[in-house]
């Protein structure tokens, strides 16, 4: 049995795109080409190599993101059928496609050269419709599709009820909380979400997205995101399909429990401790936030800086 954040957090690349193609293929999706030669083009896109854009530049918002939320997409659909609640093999595909697409929006196109893709955040999630429409048509993947693939990415806005979402059919709702949910626990369960936390800021403050003074407000400011707008729209507002997840746990790794929320857990619970001794002397936070490397990064990002 694993660890709870060592199977939430892609380490590798190689293993996760495999996990994600047997187990939609264990979910009745049987021909797999389509969904890999998209992971392989959006792999391109965030790395530079996709013809008109520029690589990735947001820190937060990357592709290891992306990778998080089709993993986590794909073990809710597991989920799904342990539940007897299968999606159709068509379907699995959708979700999938949906989660893949839904932040490249900010990613710049080449002649594009101001700033970062995060001045997009607002509104980036139609920037990244407009994308997979484009991608859709070019690889003769249906129009209809498309416009179905759209209103799932719709529900990782946090900004829109996901019970105001329009959709052409009843079963996209199903396949939109899961998209929504993905995006949510993906993010969430990171071994080094707290860190990447202070990522987050760098788009926020690029975007002018208001609400937020500082780093330090951001951190202290994500228990209340948690508790009132994460939590109530995982347990809620997305149908609360945040449970399948125990149940791909059981039908996968023979144990009734919620890697997941168990992550997530932990990682709040850091952030409660942090925010009760720290208050609010920011370098007590830095000095507590130690994972991948990411304090460090920016602290020798800040002093080059100011040497210039």
């Amino acid at each position: 049995m694993p660890k709870a954040f060592e199977y939430t957090t892609p380490a590798d690349k190689a293993a996760a795109l495999s996990e994600i193609l047997e187990l939609a293929r264990e979910n009745g999706l049987q021909e797999t080409e389509r969904l890999k030669q998209a992971y392989d083009d959006i792999d391109r896109l965030f790395s530079g190599g996709y013809p008109g854009y520029r690589a990735s530049n947001t820190l937060y918002h990357n592709f290891d993101h992306t990778l998080a939320v089709v993993l986590a997409a794909v073990r809710l659909i597991s989920g799904c059928r342990a539940m007897q609640e299968p999606l159709c093999p068509a379907d699995v595909e959708l979700c999938l496609m949906a989660a893949l697409m839904h932040d490249v929006g900010l990613i710049q196109t080449e002649d594009d050269t101001t700033g970062t893709g995060a001045k997009y955040t607002i509104g980036h999630e139609e920037r990244s419709i407009d994308f997979m429409k484009r991608y859709y048509a070019a690889n003769a993947l249906g129009e209809r599709r498309a416009g179905e693939c759209g209103q799932l990415i719709r529900f990782t806005i946090l900004s829109v009820e996901p019970s105001s979402v329009e959709i052409d059919r009843p079963e996209l709702r199903r396949l939109g909380n899961i998209v929504g949910t993905a995006d949510l626990l993906g993010q969430l369960s990171d071994r080094a979400y707290l860190e990447k936390l202070l990522l987050l800021y760098q788009e926020f403050e690029e975007a002018r997205l208001p609400g937020f003074d500082c780093e330090l407000d951001l951190i202290t400011k994500t228990l209340d995101f948690y508790n009132h707008v994460a939590e109530v729209r995982l347990e809620k507002q997305l149908g609360g399909l945040n449970r399948a997840m125990r149940a791909h746990c059981k039908a996968r790794l023979g144990a009734d429990r919620d890697l997941y929320a168990e992550a997530i857990e932990k990682n709040i619970r850091y952030l409660e401790l942090l925010v009760e001794d720290c208050g609010g002397n920011y370098d007590c936070y830095l000095n507590n936030l130690r994972r991948a490397g990411i304090v460090d990064q920016l602290r020798r990002s800040k002093s080059s800086r100011a040497m210039h």
